[in-house]
């Protein structure tokens, strides 16, 4: 039998978990994973930027456009004249100290590289080479598709080419947004407001190549599947 002086002492509740951190507190990019080489960065970065300005002059021969703020500098490059590579470049100013703010210094730098890098590519290309046919849907198929690859390229070095493409990649990391499908969405709006400016015609050709573009990166970028992302 027990004593009055015996009681029962409930045994000490287990520790709760202490809480990870949340998508958009956690760093950008894992710590512990290996960075890529400066060679391997430089490379990625030369070869996805090269892509791109393909693509651009495939859709400049044609008249068609992109999205992001590619696609912006591309409306205000046919309503005004103004120099494509000129207006790509200011329009992303503003979108590096967001990328500094959420995505460090790391991702911002190389990202400043590239856009300056097809900048003075759009500039010099027409000087390099000319093209002397090109239908509009194989420019918008081949466009898109050197465009999503291209990116690709600068993302897995952590870079990109700045505007949509660092606000999806965020959006990705902070709440799990498929980075393909918010570029989409973005690319797709500004395509449509070429239409103040670029025939009809052009502009379903143009929303063809971002649609190519968007579901190639779509289906080849996802949360988890490569260790630098």
């Amino acid at each position: 039998m027990r004593s009055e002086e015996e009681v029962d002492v409930p045994a000490p509740a287990a520790p709760a978990p202490a809480a990870g951190p949340s998508r958009a507190s956690a760093p950008y990019f894992d710590p512990s994973i290996h960075a890529h080489t400066a060679f391997e960065d430089a490379q990625a970065i030369f070869t996805g930027v090269l892509f791109v300005s393909l693509a651009l002059i495939l859709f400049a021969q044609v008249g068609l456009l992109t999205g992001g703020t590619a696609g912006a500098a591309f409306v205000l490059h046919y309503a005004t004249g103004i120099s494509l590579g000129k207006l790509f470049f200011i329009i992303n100013i503003p979108f590096y100290w967001f990328a500094w703010q959420r995505m460090g210094r790391e991702f911002t730098l190389k990202t400043f590289i590239a856009i300056a890098w097809l900048s003075a590519l759009t500039e010099w290309s027409p000087k390099l080479f000319a093209i002397e046919r090109l239908h509009p849907a194989y420019a918008a198929v081949l466009g898109g598709l050197l465009l999503g690859s291209g990116c690709l390229f600068l993302a897995r070095h952590r870079a990109s080419l700045g505007g949509a493409t660092i606000v999806s990649l965020y959006l990705q990391h902070a709440k799990g947004w498929r980075a393909g499908k918010v570029q989409m969405g973005i690319d797709c709006v500004i395509v449509l407001c070429a239409l103040t400016v670029v025939d009809p015609t052009r502009v379903a050709y143009s929303v063809l190549a971002a649609v190519v573009m968007n579901l190639f990166i779509a289906v080849n970028h996802k949360p988890g599947r490569y260790a630098v992302l």
